[in-house]
């Protein structure tokens, strides 16, 4: 992205998946879950069809809402859409023509409520694995959903809580709704508008994604075709959901959907991709999913802090991800930043099983700033200081291996007791 093409972000305050202009969100208890306390439907709609594009999971039990929003999005993962619909408690997933079915009738009852063809409606599914889903809820939920949201649509404080109802309703583990607005002054084409970039995501465990995050909804009100939203999304991903691991496994239902509704300039050209117009777009929709990215990982399973691993001097950039990777997904380097301690042996170990070419003679490594090891040899440290900086709410992993100029960050969290007693409760 060009330095010049990346404008100047503002946060927009309680901003989410509705601050954009032209979209509409909300949440309810349809009957998913048991708990009558806890939201399990979400839906975000738009007055017309506006562009979309999809990422999805390449886990091979890939879920029946991935299939079916696949296949409404096109071959070329972008087309118009007026809604997308949300549940969770459930995650639609082995269960074969059943569940296809079920996600093929969730779509015709959001269809026959907002008055669009089905194809132009997108689902997800969040939950328990191998579990049919009973479209009950959804024919009782999206009409009660669909009034609240219109009730709503007029007041932009009910606008922004329908949205964050919409980001509680997708929750299963998470312990805390994930949320992000920005917006900034177009320049080019579109001076003189002000574009505003949301987004909600849900996601906690079973998290390595492959393509994006569990479920993630981000929307935007810039004028855009389905090619060029399709081409950043992409991009996006690569740079931020793509790296996050939490435990190292691909959600067989990994879900991201950009949406843009152009009406922050109903009148101005849409963006076409590789123009300095979308690299501004770019630019705030990478903030967002970014953002999102960070509390996923911060927000692992029983996770007590978030870690960005940091790894400089590999061959290629894929080696980089490799070794990062290694460092992240590492049992033993996650339970020692949960005991606080600064072991880096277990972090060279990390690095030298991953099959990456280095010389260990070349490496360094720093845990918070503090240099641990240089050219392969320890360096001594304060341990009462290390000790100190253990109490930050994000540790910093940084590593050179000395074997190159490619570099890449990835962010995970520790590894707790709670994460094996949350998982080892899950279904009960």
């Amino acid at each position: 992205m060009v330095e010049t093409n990346r404008p100047k972000l503002a946060v927009v305050e309680n901003g989410g998946v509705a601050s954009a202009k032209g979209v509409h969100a909300g949440g309810i208890h349809a009957g998913f879950r048991k708990n009558p306390q806890r939201l399990d439907l979400a839906l975000v709609e738009f007055d017309q069809p506006v562009a979309a594009a999809g990422t999805f999971t390449t886990n091979k039990f890939c879920a029946a809402p991935v299939t079916v929003s696949r296949e409404h999005l096109g071959a070329d993962g972008g087309a118009m859409v007026r809604a997308v619909c949300i549940n969770s408690g459930n995650a639609n997933a082995a269960t074969g023509d059943e569940g296809l079915d079920a996600a093929e009738e969730t779509c015709d009852i959001v269809a026959a409520e907002l008055g669009c063809d089905p194809k132009q409606v997108l689902v997800a599914s969040t939950g328990v694995i191998g579990q049919l889903l009973d479209p009950a809820p959804f024919k009782t939920g999206i009409p009660a959903l669909h009034d609240k949201i219109g009730a709503e649509a007029n007041e932009e404080s009910l606008r922004q809580a329908g949205g964050h109802d919409a980001a509680h309703a997708i929750m299963t583990t998470d312990t805390h709704p994930k949320e992000r607005a920005v917006s900034y002054e177009a320049t080019g084409a579109l001076a003189g508008h002000t574009i505003t970039v949301g987004g909600m995501c849900k996601g906690s465990g079973m998290i390595m994604p492959n393509m994006a995050t569990m479920i993630c909804i981000v929307t935007t009100d810039a004028p855009v075709t389905p090619a060029a939203l399709h081409e950043v999304l992409l991009s996006t991903v690569k740079a931020t959901f793509n790296k996050v691991t939490v435990d190292s496994d691909t959600s067989t239902n990994d879900t991201c959907i950009a949406l843009a509704t152009g009406s922050a300039a109903p009148d101005a050209p849409a963006i076409e991709p590789g123009t300095p117009e979308a690299d501004e777009l770019a630019h705030a929709i990478h903030d967002v999913c970014q953002h999102l990215a960070r509390e996923i990982a911060a927000d692992g399973e029983g996770a007590s802090r978030l870690v960005t691993v940091t790894v400089a001097g590999a061959p290629t950039d894929a080696d980089a991800d490799i070794a990062a990777r290694a460092i992240a997904n590492s049992p033993l380097v996650k339970t020692a930043i949960y005991g606080h301690d600064c072991n880096w042996g277990r972090i060279a170990m990390a690095l030298g099983k991953c099959g990456v070419q280095f010389d260990q003679r070349d490496v360094d490594i720093d845990i918070m700033g503090m240099p641990v090891c240089r050219k392969g040899l320890t360096v001594p440290f304060d341990e009462d200081e290390a000790l100190r900086r253990f109490d930050e709410p994000e540790i910093t992993i940084w590593a050179d291996l000395g074997a190159g100029t490619c570099e890449t960050t990835v962010w995970t969290c520790d590894l707790t007791h709670e994460y094996v007693k949350i998982n080892g409760e899950y279904r009960t």
